[in-house]
């Protein structure tokens, strides 16, 4: 019951905002569902998806990060999916400061998929 409002206080959320780009109370909703991986076409538990790898294969041009992340439109193709792999000074003459203007990766993608997979194999 809970998590269902919670669904249904972020859908109506999104329709008080006629700005954002998916305000669509059905395509929302599914996707929380989908996210929680308890809707109809739930993922397979092992299949955790790396959003670096996700924004180079569907958004290769960085078109989509330019648009909505401005903080990093300043970077060079080859940098701007990982800012964090581009030399400090490199950043810095772009007016990119980590931990400032844009933040440091939260966790190491590979680690926390690795522990990801390990509570899972406890459960299963």
């Amino acid at each position: 019951m809970t998590t269902t409002l919670v669904w249904l206080r972020h859908s109506l959320r999104l329709r008080d905002h006629p700005a954002l780009v998916d305000a669509d109370l059905a395509s929302n909703t599914f996707n929380w569902q989908w996210t929680a991986g308890c809707g109809a076409d739930a993922q397979p538990f092992f299949r955790i998806f790396n959003p670096v790898s996700q924004s180079e294969r569907y958004n290769p041009s960085g078109e989509c990060i330019r648009r909505y992340v401005p903080e990093l439109e300043p970077l060079p193709d080859e940098g701007l999916h990982v800012p964090w792999t581009t030399t400090e000074a490199r950043l810095d003459a772009l007016g990119v400061t980590l931990g400032e203007t844009y933040p440091r990766p939260m966790v190491d993608h590979s680690d926390a998929r690795e522990k990801a997979l390990d509570a899972y194999q406890t459960v299963k």
